[in-house]
């Protein structure tokens, strides 16, 4: 969008850069802040993050908030935070979503209905703003040329009326958490190291090889898909889904297996 237009472009994972902060795959406030610059003109926060299933909290988000606030002053323009809310309705263990608009004000939310309706085929979604973002005016009307930019970016009349029903639309979470713990249960007694992630639909083992693609290589010869890590500068990792019905579950255990045997020997 055009108000971004001169933004200094900062790898969006400086959010979780240093080894201390990929173990808890929490924001490294530390480095955001010394990425910040006076060509900034926005950052983005995904929470609950991909791929890493981590929900930032309250503290961490009021944090995040002083210290954009404190930059902003400093650097003699206001930040933007785009808020990437994706999964905010995809949350585990009774834990409640906390968005950053709660605790800054210039804040877009990003969302898309794709993720709770397992339909990323339809790119249908909206851009929210806080009643106390001090832009919303300049912002909307933004927003409106950029639609009008691409091509005509609105939903179609049917989808209009459809979105109160889409509203009440959902994936199982309570079955998708069963599939979360079934696959860390299983994965962990094989010997992978992986966290249980409070929210998204995906597991992020760290790979048994330093080479994380040639891991997903060794996986991929027992028939098992994965998202390499260095595809989004995670190296040492690897993403599975979630989404896998129960039978694809269960046939992948024994690749699973067999492909960390490989990797071990």
């Amino acid at each position: 969008m055009g108000f971004l237009r001169n933004a200094h472009h900062q790898c969006w994972r400086c959010a979780c850069a240093r080894e201390g902060h990929l173990k808890t795959f929490d924001l490294d406030l530390e480095a955001i802040r010394n990425a910040i610059t006076p060509k900034t003109a926005a950052i983005l926060v995904n929470s609950p993050n991909n791929p890493t299933g981590k929900i930032y909290s309250a503290e961490t988000l009021q944090a995040l908030a002083d210290m954009l606030r404190e930059r902003s002053k400093a650097i003699g323009r206001d930040i933007t935070l785009l808020s990437d809310e994706a999964y905010n309705r995809i949350v585990f263990d009774g834990i409640k979503y906390r968005s950053p608009s709660e605790f800054y004000a210039n804040t877009m939310v990003l969302y898309t209905y794709g993720k709770t309706l397992l339909t990323p085929g339809q790119r249908i979604g909206y851009i929210a703003m806080p009643p106390t973002n001090p832009y919303r005016a300049d912002l909307r009307n933004a927003l409106l040329v950029s639609q009008f930019a691409t091509a005509w970016a609105f939903p179609n009349a049917l989808l209009q009326h459809a979105l109160p029903d889409l509203e009440k639309l959902s994936i199982d979470i309570e079955h998708l958490q069963y599939k979360r713990d079934w696959m860390v249960r299983e994965l962990s007694a094989m010997g992978y190291d992986l966290h249980s992630p409070e929210g998204t639909f995906y597991l992020l083992p760290k790979s048994p090889l330093a080479d994380d693609w040639a891991f997903a290589e060794l996986l991929a010869d027992q028939n098992i898909v994965v998202l390499p890590g260095k595809v989004v500068e995670m190296e040492g990792y690897f993403r599975i889904s979630l989404t896998a019905n129960d039978s694809m579950i269960e046939n992948s255990l024994a690749g699973f297996a067999a492909a960390f045997k490989a990797a071990q020997a």
